[in-house]
């Protein structure tokens, strides 16, 4: 009997080491664009509840001023795997570069748009946007995207304002504060708490799938982990690996309470304001994928928004069923939970 208890017992070692022997590449690079932003908020979670160690992986993370020096990272090869808005995909697409969504952590971009209060009185409309300094995370990232959309519905070209990179966090606050920037198209707590202070008026949102779909006309996914298209194929454990960990945060974010989130984040991200964090991460709560997977109709949309101000972007051009995939998120779904 004892023995057959210490065959067992090693079957069953061996067996897990062979499924954790599974995963390609354990160590994996992951390359993001301002990290304290609600908008990483399920990365960020996954990492401090322990699910990606949980899943065999030993995740190294990056952050950068925004989501377009991220994909500068993984295009470069310094990094394995972009935390960033599945635009993206597209673009890079269009340039002759294949990457692929795995799994969507962002149903609507939490961007929100405003003027610095002392300009406001002058605005009407996008149009009067014209030679303003403008505020993004960085050119080129999802922030400068939302800006340029705006622009378009107001008939300007991105050339008619100044885009001006100041990161993310605390940086955006400064940016306003010390007059570099006119209007800031950015993510939450920021934006949450310099329009409560009385700095900036709302002038657009994409907090709530509502306000994104009256600025984009249909729904617009957001935050995702992406890559190279090649590394995907040739990595599936370790992608599989990564999405279980997001999926498995995303369903533990639909019933974490207040309190729950304040305790798994960095003291640092709340920015020295735990109710305004608070009141923020309420703001854009309705903003966050409850399960992982992609529509075709947000898909869509992306293509169309990415069209409507760059030329350069043939939209009868882009395969968008190669720019993400399902797979992954089907399978964690299975394994952590049911769709609802």
């Amino acid at each position: 009997m004892k023995f057959l208890f210490g065959y067992v017992l090693a079957a069953g070692l061996a067996a897990s080491f062979s499924a954790q022997a599974q995963i390609e590449k354990p160590n994996v690079h992951i390359a993001i664009g301002g990290k304290s932003a609600l908008y990483y908020l399920p990365l960020t979670l996954a990492e401090r509840l322990g699910y990606f160690k949980d899943e065999g992986l030993n995740l190294r993370i990056s952050d950068f001023p925004g989501g377009s020096r991220s994909l500068q990272a993984v295009v470069g090869g310094s990094a394995d795997v972009v935390s960033g808005a599945y635009e993206h995909t597209i673009n890079m697409q269009s340039k002759g570069q294949m990457f692929k969504a795995f799994v969507l952590s962002g149903a609507a971009p939490q961007i929100t748009v405003g003027i610095a209060t002392a300009k406001a009185a002058s605005y009407k409309s996008p149009k009067d946007l014209k030679g303003l300094k403008v505020g993004v995370s960085a050119p080129g990232s999802s922030t400068n995207m939302v800006a340029n959309f705006l622009l378009a519905k107001g008939g300007l070209k991105p050339t008619d304002v100044s885009i001006v990179g100041v990161g993310a966090g605390a940086g955006v606050i400064a940016a306003l504060d010390q007059g570099r920037v006119d209007v800031l198209s950015q993510t939450d707590p920021a934006m949450t708490i310099l329009e409560k202070e009385g700095k900036i008026k709302i002038i657009a949102e994409t907090r709530t799938p509502k306000g994104t779909e009256a600025i984009f006309g249909g729904p617009m996914p957001a935050a995702s982990l992406y890559a190279p298209a090649d590394f995907v194929k040739k990595n599936p454990n370790t992608i599989q690996a990564l999405t279980n960990a997001m999926v498995r945060t995303l369903l533990w974010l639909r019933e974490a309470t207040p309190q729950q989130i304040l305790d798994t984040v960095p003291e640092e991200y709340l920015l020295g304001n735990k109710a305004m964090y608070l009141f923020a991460y309420n703001n854009v709560k309705p903003a966050y994928s409850t399960d992982g997977l992609f529509s075709e109709a947000g898909a869509k949309t992306t293509l169309k928004a990415l069209a409507s101000f760059n030329p350069a972007l043939k939209a009868d051009s882009i395969k968008l069923s190669e720019t993400y995939t399902n797979e992954f998120v089907e399978k964690a779904l299975a394994k952590y939970g049911k769709k609802k």
